[in-house]
């Protein structure tokens, strides 16, 4: 990644599911996100799913803040009113606190012979 590049931001939100809500939510995944992740503001957004949990990457540039707009955003927001009968108490948010990226093995255009 260049120097001028900046790298965007993660985060994730993680949520612990009611038991026997598995497949409910692997339903809701399969719909895609109830709300447009490009039109918010985001690059990338993945959705893990292990059994008896739930995890929300967002990726992109300022991606907590955006985030915390979607959450404030009351119409947006109560689009997801369909994961919270499958919520065991109250999603987390989490940060990046780790980060490895492969260095680009690309020759620039100076280097080459």
């Amino acid at each position: 990644m260049g120097e001028t590049q900046e790298r965007s931001e993660q985060v994730a939100v993680v949520a612990r599911l009611r038991e026997g809500a598995d497949a409910r939510a692997r339903e809701l995944i399969a719909q895609g996100p109830p709300f447009d992740p490009r039109g918010m503001g985001f690059d990338r957004l993945a959705v893990y799913l292990s059994p008896g949990e739930v995890i929300f990457h967002f990726e992109g540039r300022d991606a907590a803040q955006k985030l915390a707009d979607v959450i404030d955003d009351m119409v947006v927001s109560a689009s997801f009113g369909a994961w919270a009968s499958l919520l065991e108490g109250t999603p987390r948010l989490a940060h990046e606190s780790y980060f490895w990226e492969a260095e680009d093995q690309t020759p620039r255009s100076d280097e080459r012979a």
